[in-house]
């Protein structure tokens, strides 16, 4: 090697790594902090930070490519429209990963006037869109959810008595478990499903309990009698206080 290709090749050298360092930096700066704070899917990190990276290597490598442009296109089109097999990417992280090929490929092949001026400039521009962006929309965000909470109506005497009730009731109820007990009846003209209310009345009388739930096992037509399963409830009386 002549010492012309030897200067040659290390000024490229040194030119990557300091446009890789950029790079690095800028990916960081939109990934870690932007990306990561407002959105809950920590595994697309790794993508992002390992498909930049390589866009910037390829591009950077095949720089001197008379095709660059077209290069630099092709990559676009091929990377942004990227489907993950397992599952499909939402459309603000395929935002995300088209801006990160983006930024990759500009670090690597544009040739600015003013490199460091240049550089900041363009990045920032890109650095300062997401973060305006991000903020904007996160406010729209909460002013909807804001909007759509839905707003407690004031209950009336009426319902306030109700929902006591319910509420004692279902206190009762957990308190006082149903209890069931099998019996023979006789009785076979009340079983009719339109005579449920008597049938519970007589019961109830017969056995002194309130029954709330009667079930037929079986009936015995030649016997004249049935088989039944009572369901109450037996009241737990408060102990009285003597003075």
């Amino acid at each position: 090697m002549t010492p012309e290709t030897t200067t040659a090749a290390n000024e490229f050298v040194i030119e990557a790594l300091i446009r890789l360092a950029i790079n690095l930096a800028v990916l960081f700066i939109v990934i870690k902090l932007l990306y990561n704070r407002n959105s809950d899917k920590k595994g697309n990190l790794f993508a992002f930070f390992l498909m930049g990276t390589m866009i910037f290597m390829l591009c950077i490598v095949l720089k001197n490519v008379e095709l660059q442009m077209g290069m630099a296109l092709g990559l676009f089109a091929i990377f942004s429209i990227i489907r993950y097999r397992t599952k499909n990417m939402a459309i603000k992280d395929m935002a995300y990963l088209f801006t990160v090929i983006g930024i990759s490929a500009l670090n690597a092949l544009l040739d600015y006037p003013n490199p460091v001026r240049g550089t900041i400039l363009v990045n920032a521009i890109i650095i300062l869109t997401i973060f305006l962006l991000e903020i904007s929309f996160k406010k729209e965000e909460k002013k909807n959810v804001v909007e759509e909470a839905p707003v407690k109506k004031e209950l009336t005497v009426e319902q306030l008595a109700k929902k006591a009730a319910k509420k004692e009731k279902k206190m009762f109820n957990k308190a006082n478990p149903l209890k069931k007990h099998q019996l023979l009846y006789d009785n076979i003209a009340l079983l009719s499903p339109d005579k449920m209310e008597e049938l519970k009345k007589d019961v109830s009388g017969r056995l002194g309990i309130k029954t709330e739930k009667i079930r037929i096992r079986k009936i015995n037509l030649v016997a004249g009698n049935a088989e039944l399963v009572v369901c109450y409830r037996t009241e737990k009386k408060k102990p009285s206080v003597v003075e």
